[in-house]
């Protein structure tokens, strides 16, 4: 069976991880949220691909999930003695993949050729895909500080101004990236990581002509909230700041009509018959990923299903 994994953040980055544990290269597939991507110092960076190359690689900072394992930070410090801006943190050895990255786009190269050649570079196996090569740039329209991108909310901001809403500012003509269409269409399943739907999972959604390539398909989303609080990042506060009360049974609302499995966590064992009402269909997992072998027995789980059904 192939399988085609959507993921951005720390949580879809361990999930694509595990499950790139479980199957052969070949089997699947990773489609990145770049809507997150931005310019710093002049460079292009791309926080989602780079935290899920970097754990597929196993290169990540294990104890941050972002950034490279055994980072040095002397390139950072003397940017902050000399006053440049500093509220984001780069690693000198992340500075190197902004670089060469900035250098290729610069050069005309397209994003997922980059993407292609650095995960050849850095031993990854499987086919790591942005979700296009166009410029998309996510913005949070919020109630104290107005609409700030996304790295300004999230690292600058710490996700403290309280959310009105979203917006995704080149949606409108980004085009899949080459080969995204075709792995969708050819997968027996595509998993929604345990990512944050509305900044992670929906820029890949409204990518055109992805949603009618998943028409018809089994999708298996997983919840990134447990217990109405998220493991890592804003999603239950945006959940809660948008008039909706965080839970699983809210993430699979969400997605309620492109899915048709949920995976929620043991600890939400009693929103099972809710998400069934709305036609979905539960399966209760310890999605809760601390370690290597915590990911990869979630993703032993999910496929054991997946491959049952």
């Amino acid at each position: 069976m192939k399988f085609v994994a959507f993921a951005g953040g720390v949580g879809g980055a361990k999930l694509a991880d595990g499950l790139s544990r479980c199957l052969s290269p070949a089997d699947l597939t990773i489609i990145v949220n770049t809507g997150d991507d931005f310019e710093h110092w002049g460079l292009k960076i791309s926080p989602d691909l780079d935290t899920v190359c970097y754990t597929l690689a196993g290169l990540a900072n294990p104890e941050t999930g972002w950034g490279r394992v055994n980072e040095s930070w002397q390139v950072f410090e003397q940017v902050q003695q000399l006053g440049g801006e500093d509220w984001f943190r780069v690693g000198d050895q992340d500075l190197a993949t902004h670089i060469e990255r900035t250098r290729r786009i610069k050069a005309g190269q397209p994003l997922s050729h980059i993407v292609r050649d650095f995960s050849h570079a850095w031993n990854i196996g499987q086919t790591v895909l942005p979700m296009t090569d166009q410029s998309v740039a996510t913005f949070v329209d919020t109630v104290e500080k107005g609409e700030l991108s996304f790295q300004e909310y999230f690292v600058h901001q710490r996700c403290i101004p309280t959310v009105k809403s979203f917006r995704f500012d080149g949606i409108e003509n980004a085009q899949p990236a080459p080969g995204v269409l075709e792995a969708i269409l050819m997968a027996d399943a595509i998993i929604f990581c345990p990512s944050n739907p509305w900044v992670s999972i929906d820029p890949i959604l409204k990518i055109k002509g992805i949603l009618s390539a998943l028409s018809g398909k089994k999708i298996i989303a997983v919840s990134p909230i447990i217990g109405g609080q998220t493991v890592k990042g804003p999603a239950a506060k945006m959940f809660a700041e948008l008039g909706i009360q965080p839970s699983a049974l809210a993430v699979a609302k969400h997605y309620a009509e492109i899915i048709t499995d949920f995976v929620l966590d043991a600890h939400d064992v009693q929103l099972t018959g809710d998400i069934e009402k709305i036609g979905i269909r539960p399966h209760v997992l310890n999605t809760l990923m601390i370690s290597i072998e915590d990911r990869q027995k979630l993703a032993q789980n999910m496929l054991h299903f997946m491959k049952r059904d």
